[in-house]
């Protein structure tokens, strides 16, 4: 045994010369020897491809990135323009972008431009046109007054006349009725003077009566004769009478028609002008109640409290249409919200209160997404609202403080860009890699999610916190 361990070293030893030999003498022989460094890269290579598979086994968050802006949960916050309700020219500016305004201060000072309300006495001119108006139509009622009284006179004229003229038909028929009777007895006299008249004359004739008995009864004949003409004439003269009094009846009641109608028809005339006139005095009150607002409107007040963000007209003197916007304003403190706007593909996966991680703009960060316990300078919100437009393609999410986590920072502004983030499963990584190669959709979150009501009444108890 001692003699084969002796015969080793002289071995190892004699080798030991010979590369020393070798070395000095053969430079050549010393790049031949092989290479440890190609062995260390093909170890190293090994054992991280051994990590790297290793690593595809660690748990990967699943989330649904998205970019947004700042803005805020309530229409009524946001950044609106200031309108200007009429045309005018600009004569004064009374803040200066960046100032503080309250509710109701002036902004800016127009002038009028249109010629039609050019007059400075304007409101003056049409307050004495209504007065002259309102003249004009007491002046209307009372003639429309003085018509009805006329009116009624002429009613009341009519049954005068139409009594007078019916007694008088009356009076008429007791007259034809009187002398028809007289006709009558007029005329059996004519009869009897006629019969004793030709007896007379028979006598006469016979010797029996004088010359001068027969001619008093043809003396007494012609009398009764001659009344008997004119009791006829008087009778038939009676008869006209009525008839022209029921003539005169007909037309009395005709021409009062007349005239009834005439004033009738003049009053309502009247009447239609009183309420022309009364429709030119409401039109002239309402022009007036519009001039005295638009009075109003040459100055340009802030609509709510804020701060004057960008003037959108700069110059003195330069004019503006009407609803042209002049300014915009800013709320101060407005409850803010991110709107991200997330693909079609990933809206079915969201719903309210869903959990949202977010980065602003400026914020110093560290993201990894798939591992939000890792990151640092990222900070928490849910999902409030979900529009149910496409809007270019995508669809817009609100997004608000988480209450249960860390205030947002109070320097944010509204039109801050924001990435967000919103969380789903926890997959090992190597099916996250194939998910994305493949372009599946991420898959829906197993965990329990806030449900809709517990959300609302989470932020509502944020609100009437602050």
């Amino acid at each position: 045994m001692e003699d084969n361990n002796k015969y080793q070293d002289e071995e190892i030893k004699i080798s030991t010369d010979l590369n020393k030999i070798s070395e000095d003498r053969f430079y050549s022989l010393s790049l031949v020897r092989t290479p440890h460094m190609a062995k260390n890269l093909a170890y190293w290579a090994g054992g991280l491809f051994i990590m790297l598979n290793l690593a595809t086994l660690l748990p990967w968050t699943q989330n649904i990135d998205s970019r947004g802006v700042i803005t805020t949960l309530n229409p009524e916050e946001r950044p609106q323009t200031v309108n200007a309700t009429i045309a005018g020219r600009i004569e004064r500016w009374h803040v200066h972008e960046g100032e503080f305004v309250r509710r109701g201060d002036t902004i800016v000072t127009l002038s009028e431009i249109k010629d039609k309300f050019f007059d400075p006495e304007m409101l003056l001119r049409i307050d004495e046109q209504i007065n002259a108006k309102k003249g004009a139509s007491k002046s209307t009622i009372g003639k429309a007054g003085s018509l009805v009284k006329q009116i009624a006179a002429l009613k009341a004229a009519l049954q005068f006349s139409l009594g007078k003229a019916q007694n008088k038909i009356q009076q008429s028929k007791l007259k034809v009725k009187s002398d028809s009777m007289d006709w009558v007895a007029v005329k059996v006299d004519y009869e009897v003077a006629t019969l004793q008249y030709g007896r007379q004359e028979k006598l006469y004739k016979q010797g029996l009566k004088s010359l001068t008995e027969l001619e008093q009864r043809k003396l007494k004949l012609q009398e009764v004769s001659a009344k008997l003409v004119s009791i006829e004439n008087k009778f038939l003269a009676s008869k006209n009478e009525l008839a022209n009094s029921i003539i005169e009846l007909s037309s009395l009641q005709a021409d009062y028609t007349d005239k009834i109608s005439k004033a009738e028809s003049e009053y309502n005339s009247t009447l239609a002008y009183g309420f022309g006139i009364d429709g030119e005095i409401s039109k002239m009150k309402n022009e007036y109640s519009n001039m005295q607002i638009r009075s109003s409107f040459y100055q340009i007040l802030a609509p709510r409290d804020g701060y004057i963000v960008k003037a959108l007209k700069a110059g003195i003197g330069e004019t503006v249409k009407e609803g042209e916007a002049v300014t915009s304003i800013i709320m101060v403190h407005p409850e803010l919200a991110v709107a991200l706007y997330v693909k079609p593909m990933d809206i079915p996966l969201l719903t309210i209160g869903r959990r949202v991680r977010l980065q602003f703009d400026g914020w110093p960060t560290l993201v990894f997404s798939g591992w939000p316990g890792a990151t640092f300078g990222t900070f928490a919100g849910l999902i409030a609202v979900i529009d149910n437009i496409d809007t270019k393609g995508k669809y817009r999410i609100l997004v608000v403080p988480d209450p249960n986590e860390d205030p947002w920072p109070h320097v944010l502004r509204v039109g801050t860009g924001a990435n967000g983030w919103a969380m789903l499963n926890d997959v090992p990584i190597y099916y996250e890699i194939w998910r994305n190669l493949n372009g599946f959709p991420p898959d829906y979150m197993k965990d329990v999610i806030p449900q809709d009501d517990d959300k609302k009444e989470k932020i509502q108890t944020k609100k009437e916190e602050e």
